[in-house]
């Protein structure tokens, strides 16, 4: 199945603790179907010191489920997302303006 949600696009989180912030996908886990949004869902992990980085309590931003979060469409406003062909080529467009995401 295709992915809605891809790195790199913008979303905002719809539900739980961080209710309305804005970031960037990081990475996109299909199979578990969640996704990991920078400075969204952080959690303090400890860590030991090694020979290049230092120990401590260190800010790590935990997966989020993937139906937590909406794309920000080009107005800036969260949107769902869907499919259609564009030519031979399967694209994503929003659903609140019918723009095509990525050509």
């Amino acid at each position: 199945m295709a992915a809605k949600l891809r790195k790199g696009d913008k979303v905002v989180v719809l539900t739980g603790k961080d209710k309305g912030k804005e970031g960037t996908i990081a990475s996109v886990d299909p199979k578990a179907g969640k996704a990991v949004v920078e400075g969204i869902n952080v959690a303090i992990r400890a860590t030991r010191q090694s020979q290049n980085s230092q120990g401590g309590r260190i800010p790590k931003a935990m997966p989020i489920q993937l139906s937590n979060l909406a794309l920000i469409d080009a107005n800036g406003k969260p949107t769902r997302v869907g499919f259609k062909l564009d030519g031979d080529k399967k694209v994503r467009f929003a659903k609140t303006t019918g723009d095509v995401i990525d050509a």
